[in-house]
């Protein structure tokens, strides 16, 4: 499972170091093979097998819906294979790093099958939204259907 949030950099050359427990848990259940695209203002990162099977659900949406078809575009534009080295380093492609955002300072958070890289700046700020969310009615009814 991929759970969890670490704060990293991004070197010269693009690239981060992933989470030791993520390398291990990709390399014992997956291989050191991802798939990054763009979503939601981060870089959204797949295991390969993970990958196939979510384009396999997007490509049976109804085509004829615009909005299915714009969302495919965007997904399956930025979808980028990769690998990560022995050290662990994922090299970020430059389209994503762009549309990320992406300087110095990201987050990765673990998701359990997939994980997401943030720039760390966003991330905080997406933060102080959910706590505001929290503080809501639409907050407390969504954490009461958790039974939280």
């Amino acid at each position: 499972m991929l759970r969890g949030r670490t704060d990293q950099t991004i070197d010269p050359k693009s690239r981060i170091i992933l989470p030791k427990q993520f390398r291990k848990y990709l390399l014992d259940e997956h291989g050191n093979t991802l798939v990054l695209t763009n979503f939601d203002n981060c870089v959204l990162a797949f295991p390969k097998e993970e990958w196939l099977d979510f384009e396999d659900r997007l490509n049976k949406l109804p085509s004829g819906d615009r909005n299915v078809r714009a969302y495919k575009r965007f997904l399956l534009s930025g979808a980028t294979e990769c690998t990560f080295d022995r050290q662990g380093r994922l090299l970020i492609p430059p389209s994503l790093k762009t549309y990320a955002n992406l300087q110095r300072d990201v987050v990765i958070i673990g998701l359990s099958d997939r994980f997401e890289i943030w720039d760390k700046k966003r991330f905080d700020a997406g933060l102080d939204q959910i706590k505001d969310f929290e503080k809501s009615d639409k907050g407390s009814e969504f954490l009461d259907k958790l039974g939280l």
